[in-house]
Parts: structure tokens; sequence; C-alpha cells
């Protein structure tokens, strides 16, 4: 019974392939495991050194304690620090030392980092090693610099290294045309050169040259496009050219087309006529070709004024005849261009000129004047200046802006004139004059006058309580056209008179005026003056002087129905001129 059992076993274990495929897995693994360890111990050396195969900053220390290792760096990093590497950019060379730029390695830590290539229980740790001698193992030591001077030496490479790009350009020597190639632009990558610059100089198996990161900015015109230009620019200063209108015709030399062309630079490529020198010839020819226009006018003849019809001028296209002058330069046989004009409309048509309604006269004053020569050129002067004003409708007319300051540059003369209540010689006397003559006009066209001053002492030949002072810039005179239609101030200037005329559309507005009385309201003061040559108690009134007096003038405007479109009342104050006595002082005669 018992050996039948045991071979029923036996047969059912040969009968089972995959138990037995299990159980010889088991045992290679096994033995795998074993042979492995065996292998890594026969690799593992001793932790206390480190693994063939690791290098440092690019210097073997495989075999070396870290003490050593440390050493043998440390004597390297010495050497090195004070020899240059030489880093470029394109054929720029840069010497740099790492002792200028204060590079420091950090060799505790790269041997640290060393160490752990190494490290692991027997078996690993030679797995570990085996693997650095085969394949390597570099550390990069961590690396510092002295920012201040890393941040100088890479603003002086930059200075050095970068530049915009230079565009293919044509240039003219005499009548001869050279293409100057093209230059790419570059810029230095100041974050990756400080990189690889600290990187280098801490390595310990410098190369002989290092190359800097520079960004290339290309141009974008090149010597080969403007390869067309350049054979168009040589064409047309081959021969000269000719310029026609209207029977005309001038001829432009070889050296009058070099002047006119300009050349394809700066991102250009195409060959034009323009720049100064087109520009100053163009200017020439249109001071010989153009006719300005003539706006619509108005004339006035006696008794009215009539609208002058406007008139085109002529204008020369300068870009057209450009491009004609250019296309016929450029071409080997038909030299000859066609100069372009066009009508330059007058700003102010006649239909324009009609629909401002100035057909008549709405308001006139004339004056009388006498006095020196300085006086009467300063009267048809400031005349002259305000004479043609066009005042639109609803416009405010101000004398002084109108006239602007008075200064010898204008032409003013010195002249008599009132300053501080006083009567003295002054530039522009005689402009009070016309201003009171304006104001008059504008009073009789029965306007609303906005700003007057009175003068400050009292002249007689002035209609009462109606003379009208200016001083630029703060006395003005100052009326509104609100007429509706558009006015038009002229001066008419004679020998000793003044006549101002405002034209527009005649309102047959009516003007009354009630002026006061002349009122004296103070006694001249009297003023002496000691006289040496009169005898001591005796006087004379020199000048009686005149009173502080005053006035007001009231207008009422109507209009053709009789309706008060204004009413305004001036008032005006006159200084008193002092009353001069001599006194004399001259001892009596014993």
């Amino acid at each position: 019974m018992g050996v039948h059992a045991t071979s029923v076993r036996s047969n059912a274990a040969r009968g089972n392939p995959a138990r037995v495929v299990a159980r010889w897995a088991l045992v290679s693994v096994a033995l795998f495991a074993v042979l492995a360890a065996l292998f890594g111990l026969a690799f593992a050396g001793s932790p206390a050194r480190l693994a063939e195969g690791v290098t440092v900053a690019g210097v073997d220390v495989g075999g070396l304690t870290r003490t050593e290792a440390r050493s043998v760096l440390e004597r390297r990093f010495d050497r090195v620090a004070r020899v240059p590497v030489v880093f470029t950019a394109g054929d720029d060379r840069f010497p740099i030392k790492a002792s200028t730029l204060g590079v420091e390695a950090d060799w505790n830590a790269a041997l640290a980092a060393a160490a752990r290539q190494g490290e692991g229980f027997g078996p690993v740790r030679g797995f570990r090693r085996l693997q650095a001698r085969f394949f390597g193992a570099e550390i990069s030591p961590p690396v510092q610099a002295y920012t201040a001077a890393l941040d100088y030496k890479l603003g002086m490479l930059a200075s050095a290294i970068d530049r915009g790009h230079e565009e293919a350009k044509l240039v003219r020597r005499g009548l001869q045309i050279e293409v100057v190639p093209e230059q790419s632009g570059r810029t230095l990558d100041r974050e990756r050169a400080a990189s690889t610059i600290v990187r280098t100089l801490a390595r310990l198996d410098r190369g002989a040259q290092v190359p800097l990161p520079v960004q290339v900015d290309p141009a974008t015109v090149t010597a080969a496009e403007l390869a067309p230009a350049r054979r168009q620019a040589e064409t047309a200063l081959s021969a000269p050219v000719r310029l026609e209108y209207d029977g005309t015709r001038w001829k432009l030399p070889r050296w009058r087309i070099a002047e006119l062309l300009t050349l394809p630079s700066g991102g250009a490529a195409n060959l034009t006529i323009a720049g100064p020198g087109a520009e100053a010839w163009f200017e020439k020819l249109r001071k010989r070709v153009e006719r300005a226009p003539a706006n619509a006018t108005f004339e006035v003849y006696p008794g009215g004024i009539r609208v002058v019809p406007d008139k085109d001028g002529l204008a020369v296209d300068v870009p057209k005849t450009a491009k004609a002058l250019l296309a016929a330069a450029v071409s080997p046989s038909a030299r000859t261009a066609t100069l372009a004009v066009r009508t330059a409309p007058a700003e102010r048509s006649l239909a324009e000129a009609q629909a401002m309604g100035i057909t008549g006269v709405v308001g006139s004053y004339h004056t009388t004047y006498g006095g020196i020569a300085n006086r009467l050129h300063n009267v048809a002067l400031v005349s002259n200046l305000i004479d043609g004003t066009l005042i639109a409708p609803g416009e405010t007319f101000s004398f002084n802006e109108t006239t602007g300051e008075r200064t010898p540059e204008k032409g003013f003369l010195e002249a008599p004139v009132i300053i501080n209540g006083e009567l003295q010689t002054g530039l522009g006397g005689g402009v009070c004059q016309v201003s009171t003559t304006v104001f008059n006009a504008v009073y009789e066209a029965g306007l609303p006058i906005d700003q007057r001053t009175n003068h400050a002492l009292y002249i007689s030949h002035y209609p009462l309580g109606r003379d009208a002072t200016v001083n630029y810039p703060d006395l003005d005179l100052e009326f509104t056209n609100d007429t509706g239609k558009w006015l038009l101030l002229r001066t008419f200037v004679g020998p000793g008179s003044l006549t101002v005329n405002l034209y527009g559309t005649p309102q047959d507005r009516r003007v009354e005026s009630v002026a006061q009385p002349l009122k004296v309201v103070a006694p001249p003061q009297t003023k002496r003056i000691a006289d040496p040559t009169m005898e001591e108690g005796s006087l004379v009134v020199e000048d009686y002087g005149e009173p502080a007096r005053s006035t007001s003038v009231t207008r009422i405007v109507r209009s053709a129905s009789g309706a008060v479109l204004h009413e305004n009342t001036w008032y005006s104050s006159y200084r008193s001129e002092p009353k001069i006595v001599r006194v004399g002082t001259k001892p009596k005669p014993e």
C-alpha cells in the first residue's frame, strides 16, 4: 500500500509542467541576485574615495578623497583665475579673467555632489561606481561673481558688440553709382552672456575661445535687391533730360539730375526724385511758372462798391512732375518729360463774395489832423494796417488785435502822445487819430460798441465825448457786427485828413445822439517854477492850464421801423492841465 501511494505522487509531479517552470525561475532569480551582489561588491571600492570617472569643473577627481580633490581643485583654480579666457562675438575678441569679476566656485558643494555618485549599500555603490567609470559623471560647481563687476563688464561688452543693422544702399561718387552692402545688426544677450561668462571662468579645462550668445538682426534690403535701382540710377545719369511746358523747354544736365535724385537708403529700395536738392529746384521752377490765384475782392468807386471777380491761379503739380522726370531719366531713349500743372482756385469766389452782402456804406466818418511828419507817418501806417479788414457776422473787431503792438520793427516813429495825463513824445503818436475816426464811423453805423476809453486830456477838435484812445495791449477799441452780413472796413488817407468807411448791407438804421455839456469838475492845479532871471517877488503866468472836466454822450439806435436796437451812454472824464506860474528868485538890487 505504501509503495503504491509514493508512485502516485511522483507521477502527479511529473505531470505539472507549469510548476516546474516556476521553480526554475525562482532558482534563476536567486542565483542572479547572488551573482549581482558579488559583482557589485567587487567594484564597490572605498566610500572614502570618489568614484572613478567623476569630474568636477572639467578635472578628473576619481579615486581621490574629498580633501585631496578639494586641494587639487583649489590649486588649479588659483592658477587659471589670473589667465584670461577669450570670448568672441564675430571677429571681436574679449579676454576676461575670473579674478577680475570675482568669480568663485563652491567646491564643497561640488564634491558633495561628486561623492553621491559613489554612495549607497555595497552592491548598489558598486553599480553606481561602475556606471560612473563607463559613462562618466561631470559635476558643475555652484558659482558666483561680484555683481557690480559683472554688470559693468556686460555693459562694456554690449557697447562694443551691439549695433543696429544697416540696410544696403546706393551712394553717388560724382556721377558714378556704388553699392554699399548691407550689414546685419547684433545684440548681446546679457542674461545668457552672464551665465556663459561666469560658468566658463569657473571651469578648469577651458577652451581657447568661447562664443558669446548674440542675437542677430538681419537687414531687410540687400545689395542684390538694389541691383535694379543701381542700373536705373546709372541710366538716369547717362545723359541730360528735358522738361517741357507750353512751348518752354528746360534742359537738365547730368549734374542737375544727380542733385534731384534720392538714392535708396534707410530700408528703401526705389529710386526717387525728392530731398532738399529737388525741393530747392522745384521752388525755383514754381516761381517761374506758377500764378497765384486772386480772390474776389471789393472795389470802391465814387458813390458805391462793386465785387471784382476772382481769378484762378496756376500751380506746378510737384509729385506728378517728379514722377514724369524720373520716368524720363531712367529711360535710355525717351528722355523728355512734360511739366504737370493744375488749377489753383481762389479762396473766395465771385459767388461767395456776392453772398457776403457788402453792397453799400453803412457808416462813415471823416477827421482832419496836423502835426509833425512822424505823426502823419504813424496815422498813415496804422490806417493801412486796418484797411480792408473783413468782419464776419457776429464777429467782434479788436483794434489792438488787428494792428498788433506798435513797434519800431513795424515802422512806427516817435511823435507827441498823451502819457500819464501829460503830452509827451512816444512811439506811435497819432494812432488815436485813427481809433477815434473808426469809433465815430462805427458810432454812426449804429453798431454795438463793446470797449472804448476816452483820452486822459480833453481834445477839442474831436466830437464832444466821442474820442477813443488805444494803448496796446490794455486799452482797446472793440465793436461787434450784428448786421447778419459781412462788413468791410476801409480807410482813405488824404493830406491832413482821414476817412473811415464801413461797407455792408445798408439797413437804414437811425442814430440819435445827445451830448451833455462839458462840465468843470475841478480847477487846474498851480505849478510854480522858480526863475532866477526874474526879480524876487515877480510872477508870470506862463500857461493858464485847463480844469478837470467831464461829459457824457447817449446814443439811441433805431431800426428802419423805429424800434430801438441799442441805447448806450458813454461817460468821459478828462484830467486837469496845471496852471504854470514862474516865480522870480533873483535878488532885488539894493
